[in-house]
Order: structure tokens, then sequence, then C-alpha cells
């Protein structure tokens, strides 16, 4: 990897970068030395996206903005898996289990960027006051145990779409890029979970691991809807895939990305501040 081509390209799409990240010198050097550590990660990053308190008032151009788009995500679904856990409300055993899990894989996502912003030379976002109830519309989060686990697919399928939408700025660094690609598989593991949890308990077959054109598993909520319309696409690379198999293998075959502006759209009633 050529470390001044990265760069140079970096200062192409953001003539500022240096300015956060200190001088040219010293972030090849940072940037350097945090390589090995980028590879060997082995944690769900979520390189999603959420929220322009994350990193100014646009979409992130380079990968500091989106490890700092990275953490605010990590921030939200630590915060939320923390407060899950200790609601009482969720059964022992597995579900406890599983939970219990998940929240101490975001709470060590939120360390990992953070060490890895500051190797960066750059000041890591501060944390947002979120409202899981998104302002009442959710104001049984915490003592409803069904409403929980609605939630928490939401949150885990909207991060494997949103990073999707970022990924396009980390293909300049390959380190950068395989950590990402190791983390999103993880992502989706979580959203595949918690989908068969909400199935296991309902008996819902249209509660599958996987997304089925634009359906929300049984969620049946406006808002929650956002994170799955654009989900039935059936034509990929200009294939249109119906012509092999049915319009909802198509679809389940691949996910599709989101936009920063649709994150935001959907994450922005989280957030108090």
């Amino acid at each position: 990897m050529n470390l001044y081509q990265l760069f140079s390209n970096m200062e192409k799409i953001d003539p500022d970068i240096y300015g956060r990240i200190d001088s040219r010198r010293k972030a090849i050097r940072n940037f350097a030395g945090i390589g090995g550590k980028l590879a060997l990660a082995a944690v769900p990053l979520a390189l999603g996206g959420l929220l322009n308190k994350a990193y100014s008032q646009s979409a992130p151009a380079d990968i500091t903005g989106v490890l700092q788009y990275a953490l605010t995500l990590e921030y939200l679904e630590a915060e939320f898996y923390t407060k899950a856990v200790a609601s009482g409300i969720i059964p022992g055993g597995a579900p406890t289990g599983a939970l219990t899990t998940i929240r101490d894989h975001e709470n060590q996502h939120v360390a990992f960027l953070t060490a890895v912003i500051k190797q960066l030379g750059a000041t890591p976002v501060s944390k947002p006051t979120f409202d899981f109830t998104a302002g009442g519309h959710f104001a049984t989060v915490f003592s409803n145990y069904d409403v929980l686990l609605a939630v928490a697919q939401t949150f885990e399928d909207t991060g494997v779409r949103a990073y999707k939408g970022q990924a396009g700025v980390l293909m300049s660094n390959n380190t950068v890029l395989t950590a990402a690609l190791n983390i999103h598989s993880v992502e989706a593991r979580h959203a595949s979970h918690i989908r068969q949890m909400r199935r296991a308990r309902t008996n819902d077959a249209t509660i599958k691991p996987w997304i089925t054109g634009k359906n929300p598993g049984g969620i049946d909520d406006d808002a929650v809807q956002k994170s799955y319309n654009g989900e039935e696409l059936t034509t990929q690379a200009g294939i249109d895939l119906t012509g092999f198999v049915s319009a909802n293998a198509a679809s389940e075959s691949f996910d599709e990305p989101l936009t920063y502006d649709q994150v935001i759209a959907i994450v922005q009633p989280f957030i108090k501040q």
C-alpha cells in the first residue's frame, strides 16, 4: 500500500484533512502504526452511518470521517444494549446471554474506535444524548421485551445497510477495508440472531434471518419501514435476477446500501442532542 499516494488522494477529496489529522508526516506515521492493529481487528465496527453530529453536516469524505461516523453508531448501540440488559425484562438463559454478548461487543467497538481515531491524531467525537423511545414513539422499549427486540433488529439491519453506503470511502485503504469487511459480517450475524429470537417468540414465518423484499419482518411501523425500503431490488449489475429465481429469492440474496441522508432520517428521532 502506498501511504503517500493514499494521503495525496485524501487531500484532493478533502483539502482540510491535515488540519484535523495534524501534519502530513505525522498523519502518515500514525496511520502506518495502526495498520497491524486494524488488520488484526476481528470485532464489528459497523462502519455504517448515522447522525450528522458525528462528523460535520455532510457525509464523511475520508477515512477518519467514516471512523467518527462509525463511533457515533457504536455509542448508540452500546448504550442501547447496556440499558436493555439492565432493564430486567429479558428472559433468563439464552436470551439474556445473547443480548449480553452483543452489549459487550458494542462496548468493545467504542473502545476500539476511540483508540484508532486517537492513533490517527484526531479527537473522537463526543457521545450524543440518546432517547431510545424516539420521542415517545417506542415508549415501552425498556418495559416490553417484544418492542425491545423490534428496535434492536431495526438498529442492526440499518447498520448493515448504512455500512455499505460508506464502503466506497474506504476503498483507498486495503487495511481498513479488509477490517471493515470482517466487521460487517459479524454485524449481519447480530441482526440475524435477533430476528431468530423474535421468530422463536411469535412463530411468525415472515420473520426470517434475512430480509425478504422490503418486509420489516412483522414490525408494523412506518418509522421502521424506512430501514427496509429499497431492499426489494431484484436487479444487480444490470442483470434481472428474476429471470433465474423468484423476486423474493432475488431480493434476499443481496443487501442494498443506505445513503448518509437516509440513515440520518432513520436515526435522528433517537437523538436528543
